[in-house]
């Protein structure tokens, strides 16, 4: 194998390894980054002791979200794990470039080494003899094959490059856009809170409006009822009063002015009240009852009659009833005031 050929190989080997290299670990970092997008980072669990638990063991939790601060505190952690794994693999990718561009270096650095030899030899062949192998008068062949390998092999690395970059410029896009749709998600259901909270609040206080308002007019309704049974009750003793006085002026004028002088007296009472309990006795009776205030008291008197005879036949009458328990009535002849 001749030294043109024997570089060429080294050199198709390295960029052949180099190229499946990058291939695998840029295929690896995609699924990388698309887990972290996905999967929130496991949650290691700890035994009694308190060391963490094996990775077959852990147990996944979810974050539940209590409130609208813990969701966040959720959505920014996971937005920075996902911003750490791209950064490691962006990290990883720089290292493999960084340690293929040393790898080519060295090639091209040994390459050139062993073709500065080779010409070194050509060279001392050369002026020791005009017999020059075919194969070593190829240099200005060799230099544009080189040279169309490393172009080749520079164009393959910017390539890789601006692969390497669209893939960062998709990742990022992806990751602002998720993040927008979890930031606008949290503010959906932070609006939606805020609204829910206000309505009760709007519940809450039209509640509290309309039991004032029923509060209010049961006050009313009361305070109405109570003023007309007041009006109720002074009128009824208006009627009374005004019954009672009537009674009295009639009495008065048949005891003074009448022609019938004959009174069965009954009892004499202390004040209005007793001289109305008994007159109501009487009355239920049949008797017809009249009442004369004195000095002493009330006097209550059944008559008149037209005669003694026939008042003192009341008299017994009334002593005898043992319901109506007046055993003292008495038969007075009654005269007028101005006959007096």
């Amino acid at each position: 194998m001749s030294m043109n050929n024997k570089q060429r190989w080294m050199g198709g080997v390295v960029l052949l390894g180099g190229g499946v290299l990058l291939a695998a670990l840029l295929l690896k970092g995609k699924e990388e980054i698309h887990q972290n997008q996905v999967t929130p980072p496991p949650v290691a669990t700890t035994s009694q002791k308190g060391k963490a638990a094996p990775a077959e063991e852990s147990v996944q939790l979810q974050p539940m979200t209590v409130d609208v601060a813990t969701e966040k505190r959720l959505l920014e952690e996971q937005r920075r794990a996902r911003e750490k794994a791209v950064a490691e693999q962006e990290a990883k990718a720089a290292e493999f470039l960084r340690m293929q561009q040393q790898a080519e270096a060295e090639a091209a650095r040994k390459a050139a080494e062993e073709y500065a030899a080779a010409n070194a030899r050509r060279k001392a062949a050369q002026e020791s003899s005009d017999n020059i192998p075919p194969e070593l008068n190829v240099d200005d062949k060799t230099k544009a094959q080189l040279k169309a390998e490393a172009d080749k092999k520079q164009q393959q690395q910017k390539q890789a490059q601006q692969k390497a970059d669209a893939e960062k410029k998709l990742a990022e896009q992806k990751r602002q856009a998720t993040a927008d749709a979890e930031k606008k998600a949290a503010d959906e259901k932070k609006r939606q809170a805020e609204e829910a909270k206000k309505k009760a609040e709007a519940d809450k206080k039209a509640e509290a409006d309309k039991k004032a308002a029923e509060d209010k007019k049961r006050k009313l309704e009361e305070q109405r009822k109570a003023e007309e049974k007041k009006a109720a009750d002074e009128k009824k003793r208006k009627a009374d009063e005004a019954k009672k006085k009537a009674e009295a002026d009639k009495a008065r004028d048949l005891l003074e002015n009448g022609d019938k002088q004959w009174m069965v007296q009954v009892a004499l009472a202390a004040n209005e009240a007793n001289a109305d309990a008994v007159a109501a006795k009487l009355r239920a009776k049949g008797y017809k009852v009249t009442k004369s205030p004195t000095s002493k008291g009330i006097r209550i008197m059944v008559g008149p009659a037209k005669d003694r005879e026939t008042a003192d036949a009341t008299r017994k009458k009334i002593n005898s009833d043992a319901s109506l328990g007046m055993k003292s009535a008495w038969v007075i002849d009654w005269v007028p005031l101005d006959k007096r």
